[in-house]
């Protein structure tokens, strides 16, 4: 059994990955932590008294439960070092908080590599976004000209998505920056034209009543190609989750999205 605890417990993400690690028949839930503790974890997810009361302290939850494995959905200012912290006491982080930079995630390969602990890192844990992202990269060959829609619930810190932002990364693999558009257009309000990364823009949707949803819509000769993937529950990241929380432990350094362990 891989035993796991989850950081940001007691968030939306936190309490549907609690239960989806409850009812894994090879992980076991050892551990959970958030900056409000105090609840078991049975009452936290609607479920029987477990036992498990969750704890505001990180390290203490380790020292406690020395599990193998922590799955991170806290916030963008935190999980970089609730990644530190753990890979420092050989624990492996699985991170579904989005907003960490590259220096980060470079940072991350580091420490995981001095301490001989993996750790993985995905932007979008449903199995329908890698698809989407690796059919994208695919058209991008054929159909150069592409924007990005991402549109995410109103409670989402950062912007764009890592899910945008790592699909614009895979094209731009196979497809050279280039200035799309009109030459000579002009934006009459700044940012009407998106975030551009590598000539791709991307424009971000923050409304309450989503979940998660991108659209990539590629432009040709008298034709367009429209690629979108929508998470209307959370509940489609977990086997995302739970594959990665079997998967890490067998990992090098910091790994980087779920196609590459799928």
């Amino acid at each position: 059994m891989i035993k796991v605890i989850v950081n940001g417990a007691r968030g939306k993400m936190g309490r549907a990955v609690l239960t989806a690690v409850t009812a894994d028949k090879d992980l076991e839930l050892v551990g959970a932590v958030d900056v409000t503790g105090g609840m078991d974890i049975g009452d936290l997810i609607g479920a029987a008294k477990t036992g498990i009361i969750v704890d505001s302290d990180l390290q203490r939850v380790i020292t406690t439960v020395n599990p193998d494995v922590m799955v991170d959905f806290t916030r963008p200012d935190a999980v970089f070092n609730n990644a530190c912290q753990a890979l420092e006491n050989h624990v492996c982080p699985v991170i579904g908080t989005t907003g960490l930079s590259d220096e980060a995630k470079d940072k991350l390969n580091e420490i995981a590599l001095k301490y001989n602990t993996p750790a993985f890192i995905a932007a979008n844990f449903a199995i329908g976004a890698v698809l989407m992202m690796i059919m994208a990269k695919k058209a991008a060959k054929y159909l150069p000209n592409v924007e990005i829609i991402e549109l995410h619930h109103d409670q989402k810190l950062d912007a764009p998505s890592g899910t945008a932002i790592t699909t614009a990364e895979m094209i731009s693999e196979v497809r050279k920056p280039m200035k799309q558009g009109n030459p000579n257009e002009t934006e009459k309000l700044k940012g009407a034209r998106g975030a551009q990364l590598n000539g791709i823009p991307i424009h971000s949707v923050r409304l309450p009543g989503y979940v998660a949803h991108q659209e990539v819509i590629f432009g040709g000769l008298g034709q367009t190609l429209t690629i979108r993937h929508d998470s209307i529950d959370r509940t489609s990241f977990m086997p995302g989750v739970l594959l990665a929380c079997k998967k890490v432990i067998h990992l090098k350094g910091l790994v980087r999205n779920l196609d590459k362990i799928m």
